[in-house]
């Protein structure tokens, strides 16, 4: 009874130093192939099914250990994934969504020459100013 808790609480203290580990360690300097990590992710997927078909046929050491696989799999597939490529722009630039601005062509473009001409309407014309009440 006391070997059996050992190693359980042995498993469980590595799977979370491995899971902690794929969340703090720094990335990788390169990208992972994003095709790679689904293979990876489907293998762990497949993985927890074999655990999952194991554990009730009281195969439960084998379930564990098929268990461990998966969990240390998807831990290295989401460490892997936080790789940087140099190619890529850093997060925050990407381009706006808005639409690219209208050509000259485009009957939606803004019309600068009547812009200009209210504009110039606009400032040459005088204002009466009331003098200011002193007192």
């Amino acid at each position: 009874m006391a070997a059996t808790l050992i190693w359980k609480l042995v498993l469980a203290a590595a799977l979370a130093a491995g899971i902690s580990a794929s969340a703090m360690v720094s990335p990788p300097r390169r990208s992972f192939p994003r095709a790679d990590l689904r293979v990876m992710l489907l293998a762990a997927l497949g993985l927890y099914i074999v655990g999952f078909g194991a554990s009730p046929t009281h195969h439960g050491a084998i379930a564990a250990a098929v268990y461990a696989c998966g969990i240390s799999i998807s831990a290295l597939a989401v460490w892997l994934s936080r790789g940087k490529d140099l190619r890529d722009p850093p997060p925050g630039d990407d381009p706006p969504d808005e639409p690219q601005p209208a050509g000259p062509n485009d009957p939606t473009a803004f019309d600068w020459d009547a812009f200009e001409r209210e504009l110039g309407v606009y400032s040459d014309r005088r204002r009466e100013r009331e003098p200011a009440l002193i007192r």
